[in-house]
């Protein structure tokens, strides 16, 4: 015989995926960001699915799960239908279809088209900032490669002259490298520079710093930074 319950077991704990789910849902400036997108967006059925389009408001959101958790578009197809909970931030509970992996493709190319990858950073930050989660007393910064195979072409079907071959150890690697500067507090990212492998860190550690900084965290590929001419103002 099954037990009987009266329906006052506790709700299960909330995971820490989906607390900060939550959170992004509160602090990330959606309607800006919509509003960012929506004139480039315009009449590119084909960018954002084709007929009848997905809404952008769900195609940003996940464009940011794809970031947040690093996945390809085939596995952020896979995880929508697998995950309720990125349904349900995704705005797509209950929906009779999901974005394919060419839907996710096409929207971050129309992103990347017209360059709005810094501006959406610019308007997350300055939300996060009006609410005090980006406190900018203190920078971390650090850079990491972004491989990619040796033969990759680029459209003209040349080897791509923004990627190089770079060493860090023993350790040969090529393809490009991104620069970021890190809230010290909150670990939320405020800047992201793209460059080719083989440039060297210490050339971009001033550009990565917003001015407001009191301290500034950084590894020994950072050394002697002070002594640069693009460093020479900066209070830190």
């Amino acid at each position: 015989m099954d037990q009987i319950t009266l329906g006052l077991d506790p709700l299960p704990k909330k995971t820490r995926k989906e607390v900060f789910l939550d959170e992004m849902n509160q602090v990330v400036p959606w309607a800006e960001l919509v509003a960012l997108v929506q004139p480039h967006a315009r009449g590119a059925h084909q960018a954002l699915g084709g007929r009848p389009p997905f809404p952008i408001e769900t195609m940003l959101r996940i464009h940011c799960l794809q970031l947040w958790w690093n996945l390809s578009d085939p596995a952020m197809e896979e995880e929508l239908h697998e995950r309720p909970l990125y349904r349900r931030f995704a705005g797509l509970q209950g929906a009779a279809r999901m974005p394919d992996e060419s839907t996710i493709l096409r929207f971050r190319h129309l992103l990347e088209k017209h360059q709005l990858a810094p501006q959406m950073l610019a308007l997350i930050n300055a939300g996060l900032a009006q609410q005090g989660l980006l406190l900018k007393t203190g920078t971390v910064v650090d850079a990491t490669i972004i491989a990619a195979p040796s033969s990759t072409k680029n459209k003209d079907g040349e080897r791509d002259p923004e990627m190089h071959q770079t060493k860090k150890g023993n350790q040969w690697s090529f393809g490009m490298k991104a620069h970021i500067g890190v809230d010290a507090e909150s670990g939320l990212v405020h800047t992201v520079i793209g460059t080719a492998a083989n440039v060297n860190d210490v050339t971009q550690a001033a550009a990565l710093l917003h001015g407001q900084e009191k301290v500034v965290f950084a590894d020994a590929g950072y050394r002697g930074v002070a002594k640069r001419e693009e460093a020479k103002d900066l209070e830190v």
